[in-house]
This record gives structure tokens, C-alpha cells and sequence, in this order.
């Protein structure tokens, strides 16, 4: 067993060596090594954090350190011959280990023993804070339930981790599986030459020289719905996207079912836990305080939105009626309609600013930023990787290593869609040493085609921004206790604020010109597109806000809606459109069945956050605006109020400790174009 990697935590995992079956050998070990751990805790009847939460921290973190590994891995090359097997066949075992743990009461018990040792009131405030949670925890863990109900809240749990799985298996899978491929270039008239250069280059690859190949991963997809002429084609792409794992597809790929038996489970998880619903549970650990509350917010916005929204539409529907001729704006034609558009009222189109961003650039102005911020510096280092585009960048504040992360940018086969940041391990102290953090930035942009760098859309840089936000939360924390550390023990609906954050610095004047240079020219963006960009920085964010309420009015709704064996979901999301949508897809769009953050990650009666965390992340970013723009001082403050405390106390503490108040509206509505009403 010393020669498995998955047991080598002396360093960075090792990439190049990990192999499908070194997979349930190392859970072999780390299992039997968590549960002597807890064994030797309960058989020693401790009550200090020394005897109980360090050497159960220290077991723990290891099975979590590998298995995160094996469960990355699934989501970056989860084609790998015998990867995804040996990983769905490992997840029941883990569902039920950290269920067990969970619901142990003797360790509860010691739990409890340290919360009441009188020395304990002399911990500092991150140690409080992970008792105070793990206490929470094992009761939501179904810890005092009796005996019969803790033997079906574990089944629950482990079947409700198998479904999530399934189901972004199936929409990577229905995803990956649509290709088409295109003889005549005639066909994609309308679509940038770099874009067909992608194109081309990835047919070949495919053994199909002279074609082009499209598909549905977003840097394929998009390009067609937002520039292709043909709007057969646009229509026919649209329609395979917005059918991916239903039942129009193969019946092995319909989440259909899963979403059916995940509502069932999820509700009677929550009963078991004595709440009156899955919503209500989820919100237990959030800043939220009931669905109520959430729906109330997501429907203020709306009121405030929807009359911007449908100006949108209206302007839309008549430019694509009067200057393209289309009668009916159809769902396919949005994109393509859009950027007409605002080619045709700011004079720029997103292609033309895309050939801006090489992606050389855009890292150096991306560690730009964050220097300017918060006096860090990076440096690249050659490491084992799971692919070769990836790339690792460590963190030094001086010569002080203070994290690190790898960077994995383009899309391909096998890699489940969108961008995302994880964990490879947290900041913690042992002994006299501080274990430094490592965290996964992911995105899915379009690859370099030939000797050219790859070129990124604005939207993708704001993409790479958020993603490092997150990171950030998590690689520039200074506590030192694993549970809430950096991203740990955060709130979900405040998780978003230091991503949502960062994406503001995008629209920064002095920080594009150290980010930009053109593809052909190599000049910095000129203030002149800059201008229009500010110009058309909110065209259609009436929108883009009311999309985003309808998703999460629709998570929300669906996790309060009563019985789950009679919801009607495809119907519930109709009567949400009705409420807040002004774009409405054909009656064949199923996108509940792909709608991956709610059925198959960690936002399920959750979604809300992103917009309950913009209210926040917009409000912090004014304090940077009073003072200018990416101020060191304000930066500083920042992260020691947000960033350098983790969840080592209540995200809204943190909020008030750096803004001095309660978080403000205004400051989101303004950011999107909206002035706030009148008092």
C-alpha cells in the first residue's frame, strides 16, 4: 500500500500515477483508519479539543483529501476507462461512513463534553464556532433520531448521493454525445474565422479533415446561437441543447426519473429531521431564514426588474421584426437577435473585444489585480497534472508560500460543463507547522487553435475572475482550524460574495489596459471600445436578472411544493414564467433535466444565493468605488474582514466588520442599471 498514490499526502496529490484501481484499496485503508480513529476517541472519554477534534480531524481529512481527488477526477477525465465505475461504486460506501460518523452518539457525546469544559471558554473563536457547528451537524446528521429512522436517513443520504452523481453523469454524457459535423462553410456564415478555425481543428482531430465540427459544449454551442446566419442551424442546436437528458434522448440519459426519486428522498430527509420541508432544511445552515423570506427577496427584485426586462423584449422583438426580418423572435433567435443589437446601438460586437483577451494577458492582469489588493505575488510551478493544459500558480505574500491552485481553462470530452472552484486541501496548524491551502479553478473556454493563444470573450474573463474570487476566499484565509478555514463553514447564500466581487475589477479602466492587447496589432483595448463596453455594460440586464429570478423561484417553489410524487415541475416552471419571465422557450425545452446546480451540486434550495450574495458583493465592491477603484487600503480591509476569517464567524458579522453596516440593496440595483425607487 506505500506504493499507492491516493496514500501520499506528503505533498500535492500525484496526478501522473493515480489509476482507477488504486481507488478502493486506499478507501480500504482510510476507512478502517477513520474508524479506528473514532473508536480510540469514544474509547477514551476526552473533553478537550486535543483529544477529541484534532485526532478526528486528522483521520478525517485524509479520507476527504483523496476521495476529493477521486471525485475531481470524475469531473475533469470522467471518460477514463474504469474511472467513473471504480467511483460510483465507491460513493455508497463513503455516503454511509460520514453518515455513520454522523450519527455516533458517543462521539457526539465527547463533542458535547468539550462545549462544556470549563477551559474551553478560553478557545479562540474559530475553535467555538467548529464545535458549535459540528453539534448543529450531528443532529442534522440524524444523530437523536431513533434507531430505525437514523437506519433510513443513512439509506436517504447514500441513494440521494448516488442521484446527484447520476445526474451530472448524464448531462455530461448528453453533452459530450451530440456532434455534428458541417461540409459546407456556407452553412455557417455569420461565425468569426478563429471560431471556424476551433472548428475545423476539432473535426480533424476527429478523423473528419475539410468539415467543421459543432456540438454542445458552450465554446461550440454559442458561437452558433450568437453569430450563425442559418437559422435552421441555430434552431437545430438549440433544440438538441435544450432536450440534453430527457426523455427525447437515450432512456439511459433521462433525469427525468432521478428528478422524480431526488424530490421524494430530499422531502422525506427533511421529515425525518422534523422540518416541514427540504427548503426548510436547507436554509437551516444559510443566512436565510426561511423560504419565505427568500421567496419575498427574489420577488421584490422581480418587481423591480421585470418592467426593465420587458423594455428588453420589446426593443429586441422590434429591431429583429424591422432590421432582420423575423417576425417571431423565437428562443434560438435571442442570442443572434442580441448581438445584432448591440452591434447596432454601441457599435462593437463581442468577437471584436474578444480578439483583446489573449489568455497571456489576461492572467497577467488577473495577478495584477490581486497584488494591487492585496500585496500577493504568483509564481508558476511545474507539477503532475491530470491533463497537459494544466497549469499550477502558488501565492507568496513576501516569501511566505501562502497557497496554491491549478488552473485547468479549456473545455473537452469528459469534462462536466460550467466553472467551477474545489478544495484539494484546507489551511490547518499542526503541531508547529501550518499546512498551506490548494484549491481547483476549472472553467470550460475555448482552447488555443495553432500557434495562437487561446482568446477569451469578456464574459469568460468575468468567468476566470469569479472562479478566483472563490479561490481566493479559500487561499487567503489566516485561520488555522481545518473546519472553517477559508472556504469551510462559510454560509452557502454568502459564499458567492467574495466571487461576485471580483468580477467588478473586469469593468475597470486601468485594469484592462494591463490585461488586454490586440490579436493582431498587440495594442492595450482603446478607450474608445472601452467606452462603448461601459455604454453597453447593462444592454439586456432586465433580462438577465429576471432568468436568473425564474431559476431561483423555481429551485425554491420546487422544494416547498407539497408532495413530490404529484409535483408537476415542467408545469410549476411554467406558472414562475408566467410571474417574472419574458422569454419563453417551446414546450420540448426540458431545462430541469440539465439543471445540474439544484440535481446534481450542492444549490438545491439554494440557487437564491447568487443574487441574495450580489446584494452583498455589490454593496463591498462600493466601498472600492468611494475610494476609486482597486485600493491597497481598502483591499487590505477587505481581506482581513472577509477573506482572512473564513467561517470563523457569521458571514454577516464579517459583512458588517468591513461596510460598517448592514448590507444596502442600492448598490446591486445601481450596478445593473436600475436606480433604486424613490423613497
Amino acid at each position: 500500500m506505500s506504493q499507492n498514490p491516493l496514500l501520499d499526502f506528503s505533498d500535492l496529490p500525484r496526478f501522473d500515477a493515480i489509476k482507477p484501481e488504486h481507488i478502493t484499496p486506499a478507501l480500504d485503508v482510510l476507512l478502517a483508519d477513520a474508524r479506528a480513529a473514532i473508536d480510540a476517541v469514544v474509547a477514551a472519554g476526552g473533553d478537550s479539543w486535543d483529544a477529541v477534534v484534532e485526532p478526528l480531524t486528522d483521520a478525517t481529512e485524509k479520507l476527504g483529501r483523496a476521495w476529493g481527488v477521486v471525485g475531481h477526477l470524475n469531473g475533469v477525465v470522467g471518460n477514463t476507462e474504469g474511472l467513473r465505475e471504480a467511483y460510483n461504486a465507491e460513493i455508497p460506501r463513503i455516503s454511509a461512513f460520514f453518515t455513520e460518523l454522523g450519527q455516533n452518539l458517543d462521539l457526539f457525546a465527547r463533542f458535547k463534553a468539550v462545549a462544556a469544559n470549563p477551559e474551553f471558554a478560553a478557545a479562540s473563536a474559530a475553535q467555538k464556532k467548529v464545535i458549535e457547528n459540528d453539534l448543529r451537524d450531528f443532529r442534522l446528521a440524524g444523530a437523536e433520531l431513533p434507531d430505525a429512522q437514523k437506519a433510513r436517513f443513512a439509506e436517504l443520504s447514500s441513494r440521494l448521493a448516488e442521484l446527484s452523481n447520476q445526474f451530472s453523469q448524464h448531462v455530461m454524457d448528453a453533452t459530450d454525445g451530440f456532434s455534428l459535423y458541417i461540409e459546407d462553410a456556407a452553412e455557417l456564415a455569420g461565425i468569426p474565422e478563429d471560431t471556424l478555425a476551433m472548428y475545423a481543428a476539432m473535426a480533424e482531430a476527429d478523423g473528419q479533415p475539410g468539415k467543421y465540427k459543432l456540438g454542445l459544449q458552450f465554446p461550440l454551442l454559442f458561437p452558433v446561437l450568437q453569430y450563425a446566419d442559418n437559422r435552421a442551424l441555430r434552431e437545430k442546436l438549440y433544440e438538441a441543447n435544450a432536450k440534453r437528458a430527457s426523455e427525447f434522448g437515450p432512456v439511459e440519459q433521462d433525469n427525468g426519473l432521478l428528478i422524480r426519486e431526488k424530490l421524494k428522498l430530499a422531502a422525506e430527509e427533511a421529515q425525518l429531521l422534523g422540518f416541514a420541508d427540504y427548503a426548510e432544511l436547507s436554509l437551516y445552515t444559510k443566512m436565510a431564514e426561511s423560504p419565505k423570506q427568500v421567496i419575498d427577496f427574489l420577488r421584490d427584485l422581480a418587481r423591480r426588474a421585470k418592467p426593465y426586462a420587458e423594455q428588453d423584449r420589446a426593443e429586441l422583438e422590434a429591431f429583429a421584426r424591422d432590421e432582420l426580418g423575423l417576425d417571431a423572435l423565437q428562443a434560438w433567435d435571442i442570442s443572434y437577435a442580441s448581438e445584432k443589437l448591440r452591434v447596432a446601438r454601441y457599435a462593437f460586437s463581442e468577437h471584436e473585444v474578444k480578439q483583446y483577451f489573449p489568455e497571456p494577458k489576461v492572467l497577467q492582469g488577473l495577478f495584477g489585480v490581486v497584488g494591487t489588493l492585496y500585496g500577493v505575488r504568483f509564481a508558476e510551478r511545474q507539477v503532475a497534472a491530470w491533463h497537459p493544459d494544466v497549469r499550477y500558480f502558488e501565492i507568496f505574500q513576501g516569501d511566505t508560500l501562502l497557497g496554491g491552485f491549478y488552473l485547468d481553462l479549456y473545455a473537452r470530452d469528459g469534462k462536466r460543463p460550467g466553472a467551477w472552484m474545489d478544495d484539494v486541501r484546507g489551511r490547518r496548524r499542526k503541531g508547529g507547522e501550518v499546512q498551506t491551502p490548494v484549491a481547483y479553478l476549472v472553467c470550460n473556454f475555448s482552447r488555443p487553435v495553432g500557434d495562437k493563444p487561446a482568446y477569451f470573450t469578456h464574459d469568460e474573463v468575468i468567468t476566470l475572475f469569479h472562479e478566483c474570487g472563490h479561490g481566493l476566499h479559500h487561499l487567503l484565509t489566516r485561520i488555522e482550524v481545518a473546519g472553517v478555514a477559508g472556504i469551510s463553514g462559510v454560509e452557502w447564500d454568502a459564499v458567492e460574495l467574495p466571487s461576485q466581487f471580483m468580477e467588478n475589477f473586469c469593468w475597470e479602466w486601468d485594469v484592462l489596459q494591463g490585461m488586454t492587447a490586440h490579436s493582431e496589432s498587440g495594442q492595450p483595448l482603446p478607450r474608445e471600445l472601452y467606452d462603448k463596453m461601459i455604454a453597453a455594460k447593462n444592454f439586456q440586464s432586465g433580462m438577465q436578472m429576471v432568468r436568473q429570478l425564474e431559476f431561483s423561484l423555481f429551485d425554491m417553489q420546487l422544494y416547498t411544493a407539497g408532495n413530490p410524487d404529484s409535483v408537476d415541475w415542467l408545469a410549476l416552471l411554467e406558472q414562475v414564467r408566467d410571474e417574472v419571465a419574458v422569454n419563453r422557450p417551446p414546450a420540448y425545452n426540458r431545462f430541469p433535466n440539465s439543471f445540474s446546480h439544484i440535481f446534481g451540486g450542492g444549490y438545491a434550495a439554494g440557487y437564491y444565493s447568487y443574487k441574495w450574495a450580489e446584494v452583498l458583493s455589490a454593496d463591498a465592491y462600493a466601498a472600492f468605488e468611494e475610494a476609486g477603484g482597486a485600493n491597497p487600503q481598502v483591499g487590505r480591509q477587505f481581506w482581513d474582514e472577509i477573506l482572512a476569517v473564513g467561517g470563523s464567524r457569521p458571514a454577516l458579522e464579517s459583512f458588517r466588520a468591513f461596510r460598517g453596516r448592514d448590507p444596502e440593496i442600492d448598490a446591486l440595483l445601481r450596478h445593473s442599471g436600475m436606480a433604486p425607487e424613490a423613497a
